[in-house]
């Protein structure tokens, strides 16, 4: 997981828990106006805190097992998460450029695909002027990998 990622998931994390406690308060709130069968607000404030808790486990468990990507680590040259790859498809003049990064963090309509993506898994590992085979839902295509840098 890149460093943007990360600290992605950690402000989230700490707008949930928040969140979580504004919840508790809410449901501490509608429990004292009686009779919690027909409360509507309990009800919601209890189901919303339910959606919180699993995102915050979620979260949790995504962070504990992540392994932060620095700049200094990345091999130079490869395509691998991390990096800012631009290519052109074979017997065209049509240039795509992507950032590999992780699944959290992937905006495809900013040109950031996780590694993943069908299109991700068939760079990875290459190197530029390589021409490579990628098994699309639309097909085959070919690519031609014209750079490579880091987008740290």
């Amino acid at each position: 997981m890149t460093r943007a990622g990360y600290d992605k998931l950690m402000k989230e994390l700490e707008m949930l828990r928040q969140r979580k406690k504004d919840l508790s308060n809410e449901i501490g709130e509608t429990r004292e106006q009686g009779d919690l069968r027909e409360n509507a607000g309990y009800h919601f404030a209890r189901e919303k805190q339910g959606e919180t808790l699993r995102r915050i486990a979620e979260i949790q468990n995504r962070l504990s097992g992540a392994k932060i990507i620095d700049e200094m680590d990345l091999p130079k040259g490869q395509v691998i998460i991390g990096m800012k790859v631009t290519i052109r498809e074979v017997g065209t003049t049509d240039d795509y450029e992507y950032v590999l990064v992780g699944a959290e963090e992937s905006d495809p309509a900013t040109g950031k695909i996780s590694v993943h993506a069908p299109i991700a898994q068939g760079l990875l590992g290459h190197k530029v002027n390589e021409e490579v085979a990628i098994d699309l839902p639309a097909g085959k295509m070919n690519f031609k990998i014209l750079k490579i840098e880091p987008a740290l």
